[in-house]
């Protein structure tokens, strides 16, 4: 067996902790090829010093100069590169066979694309890269023979229900959603929410930033947008369904009446080793699900007056993509500011409406073209932030 070269995206990150444990489980298959992160030194440098990776990147110069000096002194042969273009070298690399993409946000779009520009297997745990880049991210996925298979544990459920070639007879997909820590709060006590209390998720151990998501259901949103491009579908054959136990992470509606449904605890470790070993199934370390210890499953219709990034999403899926383009940066700059106490946790919906209806009309395609919206958008979230703020 011929040990595959994987470089990981963030792997300082939640998803690429999890990967790099899923990966020290298969010596004889896989080998680290590059690893990569923005600013977390200590965290690099322990995993450097662990899986011996040829390279590693820090986006930030100063942390890139304390990486390799404590490489150094550690005796560590790991080469040390910084910046954002280093990303994508090491993801396109001809000896990167899989590229874990999990860097967080917007930063993830350029390395993902590098990667599949290159034909390499590309495990996507980055919905904001097709959020983004929708057509332009599939096209360059067909036309470079990449490969590229769902992370998020609601696409890699349905990408496990789908058949393997095509979609005969499927009617739509059905997206479960925990509906997050604030399910069953009212409108009037969302506005009085704690960054505190909506990083806590109920299920899923995750960052700051997802979690928040998940809280305002915009991270449903944006998997709605996700799912898809990567399963060909308009937006009204993807349905979200909110199942508080995330035991069910996923279901895909056939045109007899079948439904099947993917099942599992609540561990990034299942959909990534998935990713790594399909078409075969690897062992990953998630304990086995006892259905008698979970003893019931809830279903609830997602409440999108109290949660209205949802429908947000929907709706600048049907608009195009210089509309997702800005729901995207308008969200990550709004959730950035209630992490920092600027803005209330209910401002967030106002803040992307408002820059969504300022967005181009159509569907960019080329990267120049959503790099100038996504700044635009940004600059325009920051305008409203400041008239948010709260004193």
């Amino acid at each position: 067996m011929v040990s595959k070269g994987i470089t990981v995206l963030g792997s300082s990150g939640s998803i690429g902790v999890s990967t790099l444990d899923v990966l020290a489980r298969h010596p004889e298959r896989f080998h680290v090829f590059a690893l990569t992160a923005h600013t977390h030194v200590e965290r690099l440098l322990a995993q450097c010093l662990q899986f011996r990776p040829r390279y590693a990147v820090m986006v930030e110069p100063r942390a890139a100069e304390l990486l390799a000096s404590a490489l150094r002194d550690a005796g560590s042969e790991t080469e040390v590169l910084a910046g954002v273009d280093a990303l994508s070298m090491v993801a396109s690399h001809p000896q990167t066979d899989y590229v874990m993409a999990a860097i967080v946000g917007a930063a993830g779009l350029l390395p993902s694309l590098a990667a599949a520009r290159a034909g390499k297997r590309v495990l996507l745990a980055n919905k904001e890269s097709l959020v983004m880049s929708g057509q332009l991210f599939m096209d360059a996925v067909r036309e470079h023979s990449a490969v590229l298979l769902p992370i998020d544990s609601e696409h890699n459920a349905v990408f496990q229900c789908l058949p393997r070639d095509g979609k005969d007879g499927v009617e739509k997909i059905l997206l479960t959603a925990s509906g997050g820590p604030f399910r069953t709060w009212s409108q009037e006590a969302l506005a009085h929410i704690t960054p505190e209390q909506a990083v806590a998720h109920p299920n899923w151990s995750m960052g700051q930033k997802i979690s928040v998501d998940s809280a305002t259901l915009m991270n449903k949103g944006l998997e709605v947008i996700e799912a898809c491009w990567l399963f060909d579908l308009p937006a009204e054959r993807v349905q979200v369904v909110v199942h508080p136990q995330s035991t069910i992470h996923s279901m895909v509606s056939y045109n007899d009446g079948s439904v099947l449904a993917q099942l599992g605890n609540p561990d990034m470790r299942t959909p990534i080793a998935y990713g790594l070993g399909w078409p075969e199934r690897l062992v990953s370390g998630v304990a086995p699900l006892d259905l008698f210890a979970t003893a019931r499953l809830d279903f609830e219709q997602p409440d999108t007056e109290r949660f209205p990034c949802l429908a947000l999403a929907y709706e600048a899926h049907t608009r195009g993509g210089y509309a997702t383009i800005a729901l995207n940066a308008a969200n990550e700059e709004a959730v950035k500011a209630f992490l920092n106490r600027e803005i209330a946790f209910t401002a967030i919906p106002h803040i992307v409406k408002q820059v969504m209806q300022m967005a181009s009309e159509g569907t960019p395609m080329n990267v120049e073209d959503i790099i100038v919206q996504d700044g635009e958008s940004r600059r325009h979230s920051l305008s409203f932030i400041k008239n948010k703020k709260m004193h």
